[in-house]
């Protein structure tokens, strides 16, 4: 196809997905999301430059998922995947929100052509391989059908996975682009994915008790139907779920008064949860790649019903506890470390490198750059508070858990252990299954409950407040999102406030997915917290 025939097709096929006036769309931590009902043109352009990427990288997969994760269900996204699993390449970014801040269709022409360009990419040579999936909102096919054009308009060969959750989608691309060779990661399908999970996690549990009911909140997304479809495949002989909030005809329940981002920061319990006290809950967000667990206290013991939150931060430690301790057993030197952002608990960062002596590292927010930092050890875990993370395990770390021989049955044990952690955890993005999984075999590996896990250390008091502003933008931050360097003055006022109380964090950050800045504050007194984040808050309104 010579550059005239495919500048006239994509102009053709642009000229139905206008992009609606008075819009600027930006690719943020989780590609474009805002109100479903300005994306059509930002889909269809999507489309384009997931084809231009696999062109790029000389036709490998490409993956695509239109999904908004925990926004309300009027809301919804779309976001690039690239070939093993992670996300776009940062650089490409900048392409996407050049390309759909276009104005029209000879500007979208001009947007590609930079690309094309830029990299030298061949049209005619190579054929553009792309496989996308959605999630259960209403505006999710229209919007797959939009992404087909923009395929279609580079001749790119696609295939649509259907409903399927975000970790599912990144498992996909991965396993098709490394079907076949030394590094398989998996069937590509569905099934596939559930039995690797299924397999892995007998083998972790094999001996061990069955552990107690867990109450997972769905969302009402699309991790409801994909639990139960992977609970027929692992059997209730190990592990026995009940699926709540798993509502996927009514699209206004998505995300409503449930899900992890509610629990998390509503720090309470599903408005609709009939769990009992004491029972083990846990909640995924709508696309299912976040995941945090909770109880409360049974009454008569004193406490009152107390509620207790186990986030992200506190599946990071659980879990950098356990491979380091199985890496001991092993007498393996590989090193483990742990990345958190902002956001994460002080005393969680304190716990793992003193008492656990753990590296951390801290990041800005979003998975792309946690991905990248994890990939800096042999074993990388990372979470962010909000329940989003997973382990990264080296290609070195790989090879040498393959080849290691055991010198006794116990190390053995650790070595099998750790060999099937690998099948285990969805390596590819925060997968809030595959980390629910991961939970429940440290647990009963440990044989532990709830209570001894969450008693590993306390969480200082700490409140999240959304504040609505009127440009996001002209929020700028340094020192990986905790210090405030525009607009100028608030963070001195910041400093000030918390000068005035003991072991105090503060920081206000823009949200990547929402047009809002957050406010985090922790202190040593719950009434102090809310008090001091309310008057952050206030400076910004």
């Amino acid at each position: 196809m010579t550059s005239d025939a495919w500048h006239e097709k994509v102009k053709a096929a642009s000229s139905a997905h206008a992009k609606p006036k008075g819009t600027t769309f930006a690719y943020g931590t989780a590609g474009f999301r805002t109100k479903a009902s300005l994306l059509d043109s930002v889909v269809f352009r999507v489309g384009l430059l997931a084809a231009l990427r696999s062109k790029k990288l000389h036709g490998q997969v490409i993956g695509v998922m239109i999904t908004a994760s925990h926004n309300p269900a009027e809301d919804n996204g779309v976001k690039i995947v690239d070939p093993q699993g992670d996300m776009m390449e940062q650089s490409w970014e900048a392409y996407a929100t050049a390309l759909a801040n276009a104005q029209d269709d000879d500007a979208v022409i001009h947007a590609l052509q930079h690309v094309v360009e830029r990299h030298k990419i061949d049209i005619e040579a190579v054929e553009a391989n792309v496989i996308y999936a959605v999630d259960t909102r209403p505006s999710s096919k229209s919007l797959a059908v939009a992404l087909k054009d923009g395929l279609n308009a580079l001749d790119a060969s696609s295939k649509d996975f259907g409903l399927k959750t975000t970790p599912q989608l990144h498992y996909l691309v991965r396993c098709v682009n490394t079907e076949n060779t030394p590094a398989s990661y998996g069937e590509p399908t569905e099934k596939g994915y559930y039995e690797k999970l299924a397999a892995a996690f007998h083998a972790l549990m094999k001996g061990k008790p069955r552990a107690s009911k867990v109450y997972v909140d769905s969302a009402n997304g699309v991790g409801a139907p994909k639990l139960r479809e992977f609970k027929r495949v692992l059997g209730d002989d190990v592990l026995s779920l009940e699926i709540v909030n798993d509502d996927i005809d009514d699209p206004a329940k998505l995300n409503r008064d449930c899900g992890a981002d509610f629990v998390k920061t509503q720090q309470r319990q599903p408005l609709s949860s009939s769990a009992p006290a004491g029972a083990r809950c846990a909640s995924f967000d709508g696309d299912a790649d976040r995941l945090v667990y909770y109880y409360t206290d049974p009454s008569g013991d004193g406490k009152d019903g107390k509620f207790h939150l186990l986030d992200g931060d506190k599946i990071a430690t659980l879990a950098a506890m356990f491979l380091k301790d199985l890496i001991a057993q092993c007498g393996l030197d590989i090193n483990v470390g742990v990345v958190q952002t902002a956001y994460a608990n002080g005393s969680s960062t304190s716990y793992l490198e003193k008492t656990l002596g753990v590296p951390v590292t801290c990041t800005p927010t979003g998975v792309k750059h946690l991905h990248h930092a994890a990939q800096r050890f042999d074993v990388g875990v990372y979470f962010e508070a909000n329940g989003h993370g997973t382990v990264l395990f080296s290609h070195s770390t790989l090879a040498l858990l393959q080849a290691h021989e055991a010198q006794s049955p116990a190390q053995q044990s650790a070595l099998d252990a750790l060999r099937a952690l690998v099948d285990l955890i969805n390596q590819t993005v925060g997968d809030a299954l595959s980390d629910l999984l991961l939970v429940e075999v440290i647990l009963a590996n440990k044989g532990w409950g709830l209570d001894e896990w969450d008693g590993c250390y306390k969480d200082l008091p700490n409140r999240l407040v959304r504040v609505v502003v009127a440009d996001p933008t002209i929020y700028k931050t340094t020192d990986a999102e905790r210090k405030l360097i525009s607009p100028p003055g608030i963070q001195d006022k910041i400093d000030e406030l918390c000068s005035k109380y003991k072991e105090t964090r503060v920081f206000v950050r823009p949200s990547g997915t929402e047009p809002c800045v957050r406010v985090y504050a922790e202190a040593r007194e719950r009434a102090e917290v809310d008090g001091i984040s309310m008057t952050v808050a206030g400076m910004l309104q």
